[in-house]
């Protein structure tokens, strides 16, 4: 159905700012729920936001809200996490997920990247 790439992980400071990419292809992203989760080393996976299919709604886990938001280009087929005021406790490899109307389960991910928040 679709496949999903991401882009835009690194290694910064505290306080600071990164936006992460993830591609689609073989299908628009407009067919899914999009989100993004994370996992740390030892962790368990977490979830971090959602964008709805119309792209009308978005949740946040309470640990990024305020700090974090989701937003996509339907022309580029893109979704994107605008990531401010990152934490230590952000680090983490986060993931791109995509969850159709049919299954309503994420069955679609990407292959994840890295991001490290040092102190």
């Amino acid at each position: 159905q679709v496949q999903l790439v991401e882009s835009g992980g690194g290694l910064v400071q505290t306080g600071d700012s990164l936006r992460l990419s993830c591609a689609a292809s073989g299908s628009t992203v407009s067919n899914y729920y999009m989100a993004w989760f994370r996992r740390s080393p030892g962790k368990e996976r977490e979830f971090v936001c959602y964008i709805t299919r119309n792209g009308a709604g978005t949740n946040y886990a309470d640990s990024v809200k305020g700090r974090f938001t989701i937003s996509r280009d339907i022309a580029k087929n893109t979704v994107y996490l605008q990531m401010n005021s990152l934490k230590p406790e952000d680090t983490a490899v986060y993931y791109c997920a995509a969850s159709s109307r049919t299954t309503r389960s994420y069955d679609y991910w990407g292959q994840g990247t890295q991001v490290t928040v040092s102190s």
